[in-house]
């Protein structure tokens, strides 16, 4: 069990590196007045899928934890992290629902749903004890 919370802890780097990367391609592809090309729909379909791959590691943790033993139940941080981490999760795939937009619609966007979805792993991850520093 220390293995997935070891991966689920530090795929959370992978995530935000694509995120970053992600925003500034849609700010510029935005801002310039670019085409939503295939790259563009690799960075939302990446970002989104590491997010689900987050969450499922996330939903194995909690369950795990929260009946085991030793795992110390369901208090209300972890249900609190896992809500709004999965509401991360859903603005991460919101992107794919415009994709029959203009390009600069499209990149607007999913530029915002990934500002917010990092909003929301933000404040997610600092309701955790420990916050950033686990």
């Amino acid at each position: 069990m220390n293995l997935l919370l070891i991966a689920h802890s530090h795929l959370r780097w992978l995530v935000l590196l694509i995120a970053v990367i992600a925003v500034v391609k849609f700010a510029v592809g935005w801002l310039r007045g670019g085409a939503f090309k295939g790259m563009d729909r690799g960075l939302a379909a990446g970002f989104s899928g590491l997010m689900d791959l987050q969450a499922t590691l996330g939903i194995i943790l909690i369950l795990w934890l929260g009946f085991s033993d030793s795992g110390g139940g369901f208090p209300a941080y972890r249900i609190e992290h896992a809500v709004t981490m999965i509401l991360a999760a859903v603005l991460g795939h919101l992107p794919s629902r415009w994709k029959n937009a203009a390009d600069n619609i499209r990149f607007r966007n999913a530029l915002f749903c990934i500002l917010g979805a990092l909003l929301l792993v933000y404040i997610g991850v600092m309701r955790l004890p420990g916050g950033w520093t686990r």
